[in-house]
């Protein structure tokens, strides 16, 4: 087994649903199938990305593991990686650091970048460079509202980053803060901000699919929501249309809800487009969660 590198651009021309699949020509078909059983890095490039205070162009985003690999059956030069456990980083990381690059086998001895190595779309990842990624990945602490049972310090410290991926409370809480973050601590349905007196906000991070449902913890599978948006939300009592846009079930008190849910309109977006949910994620709850 070997760990990989998958790049994933913004405006790719593959079926590509990172939480799920990777859409891949045969020619990486040999180096994919080193690397199922074991974890993949997600990168995306600089071209097609655009650079903000939280997503640098050129950066590595997610880990996931790579569990099997199947042909696609509408073309036999194509294949899709099946995708388990996706998880975002608290923040992207930069490719560049002042090593010159955590991937230091695309670096040349003169230490400019090999950029045809560089420019292979799955590449092989060594061990170390994949635990500094990671690390770099997740090295956000505590926030300032935060408490022991949000933030298990010792707990996280006892054992390799890698085995904590996979911890529910380790998930929940990287989940949490993205979706949080990417609303701004709003909720999308109502647009209130609300925080308590310890500093911490009060809007919850809901999962479109949910994870008992095999939704993955993936910001764009999820929703900042104040507690009764996230209770009726999760009842299927409510759900978004291809626009984004409230369609509320027969079955909701509409006097309960009068002001706070609102029929046809269109819920808060994150400023950063790739943080917005997935159509392919709100298409299962209206499908499979939602009530009409």
């Amino acid at each position: 087994m070997a760990k990989l590198v998958f790049t994933q651009k913004p405006d790719s021309i593959y079926d590509d649903l990172p939480e799920e699949r990777y859409h891949f020509p045969r020619r990486y078909l040999n180096k994919v199938q080193q690397g199922v059983g074991d974890w993949v890095i997600y990168y995306r490039p600089r071209r097609g990305s655009l650079a903000t205070g939280q997503q640098p162009a050129s950066s590595y985003f997610a880990v996931a593991k790579l569990v099997g690999i199947v042909e696609d059956p509408k073309d036999p030069e194509l294949f899709y990686a099946q995708i388990t456990d996706y998880l975002d980083f608290d923040d992207s990381v930069s490719f560049k650091r002042d090593e010159g690059s955590y991937e230091l086998t695309l670096l040349k001895n003169d230490g400019s970048v090999n950029k045809g190595a560089f420019g292979r779309s799955v590449r092989v990842l060594g061990d170390e460079a994949f635990d500094t990624i990671l690390k770099a990945g997740f090295a956000s602490g505590p926030r300032q509202w935060e408490t022991i049972a949000d933030y298990p310090l010792s707990d996280e410290a006892a054992r390799p980053l890698i085995e904590s991926v996979n911890r529910r409370y380790f998930r929940d809480r990287r989940f949490r803060l993205a979706v949080c973050d990417a609303y701004q601590n709003k909720c999308a349905v109502t647009g209130l901000a609300l925080i308590n007196g310890g500093g911490r906000p009060e809007v919850q991070a809901a999962h479109i699919q949910p994870v008992e449902h095999r939704g993955p913890d993936s910001v764009r599978n999820g929703l900042a929501l104040s507690s009764t948006v996230h209770w009726v939300f999760d009842r299927g009592l409510v759900t978004l249309d291809e626009d984004f846009r409230i369609v509320a079930s027969r079955s909701l008190d509409a006097e309960m809800h009068r002001g706070l849910i609102v029929p046809g309109k269109k819920i808060s977006l994150p400023s950063i487009e790739s943080q917005r949910p997935s159509n392919r994620f709100l298409s299962y709850h209206r499908d499979h969660i939602f009530h009409e």
